[in-house]
């Protein structure tokens, strides 16, 4: 599947704005130098488990299906021990990139949520968000302490950094849909991540969560509500669950999938799961 017209426009509006401050990317490449990016790999080759054919083997299988249907090289695969549920991916120069998955979210997601949340993060990859994405997670992660990082990074720079990731992780819900191919199952995982736990998931409705986001837009509407809504967004690397499932849902509906679902080839195994 080729993605040419893939990226929406308010995406690829926030990507120019980054790449357009100065000094950005150079101040990127200098903070995931040769010792950043060696602390990061063994980090996680030390403290995880590596998912192969010999291990974890559903797993490795999910994401080979997913990558196969975004036409794209399937990157390492580690699971975490992470009470936090969470999915994040790393591309480090000059190494293979990886996926890490915090088995909180495993434990939390049936195999087709989870599946979606692997074409989330191939997502990132097929869009080559590279740098920002590996930039941007150090950074929200908040697992490795760079001295100076806070007086090196304006609030105007910092906005817009977040402003991106933001515009990233919607793009990448859409990747989500292409291989899921059904809009509740990629909202049944933003419904989890809001407030789902193993012991509550057959009760949750992905229905009543879609009039929630409807509700949320509507109170949220008024001159005081969009004040306070902007003010609590503008520092979140992530858009809120409610407006990812609101957009996520429109999109289904959209032309523009509708012709890229036409163009896509979905492996007959994906759909036994």
């Amino acid at each position: 599947m080729k993605f040419e017209n893939y990226e929406p426009d308010w995406y690829i509006k926030n990507t120019l704005l980054l790449r357009a401050i100065p000094g950005l990317k150079d101040l990127g490449k200098a903070l995931l130098g040769p010792v950043t990016e060696e602390v990061m790999f063994l980090e996680n080759i030390g403290t995880s488990v590596l998912v192969t054919e010999n291990q974890l083997s559903e797993l490795h299988q999910l994401l080979i299906e997913a990558a196969k249907v975004l036409n794209i090289e399937a990157p390492d695969l580690y699971v975490r021990q992470n009470p936090s549920p969470n999915a994040y991916t790393l591309a480090i120069s000059g190494r293979k990139p990886f996926i890490v998955v915090h088995t909180s979210l495993v434990g939390l997601l049936t195999k087709r949520e989870l599946q979606a949340v692997l074409a989330h993060e191939l997502g990132h990859l097929k869009c080559d968000h590279g740098l920002w994405l590996t930039f941007a997670n150090i950074v929200t992660l908040g697992a490795y302490s760079i001295p100076g990082l806070g007086g090196l990074i304006a609030q105007r720079l910092e906005e817009q950094l977040f402003r991106w990731i933001r515009a990233a992780e919607l793009t990448c819900d859409r990747a989500a849909l292409l291989v899921a191919q059904d809009p509740k199952v990629v909202i049944s995982v933003l419904m989890k991540l809001a407030g789902g736990c193993p012991s509550l998931s057959e009760q949750l409705n992905v229905d009543a969560f879609l009039e929630q986001a409807r509700s949320y837009d509507k109170a949220s509407s008024s001159p005081i509500g969009w004040y306070i809504r902007n003010a609590q967004t503008s520092q979140l690397s992530h858009p809120l669950p409610v407006l990812r499932a609101r957009e996520i849902d429109e999109w289904s509906r959209s032309q523009q999938y509708k012709l890229l679902l036409k163009r896509a080839i979905r492996p007959d195994a994906a759909q036994k799961i």
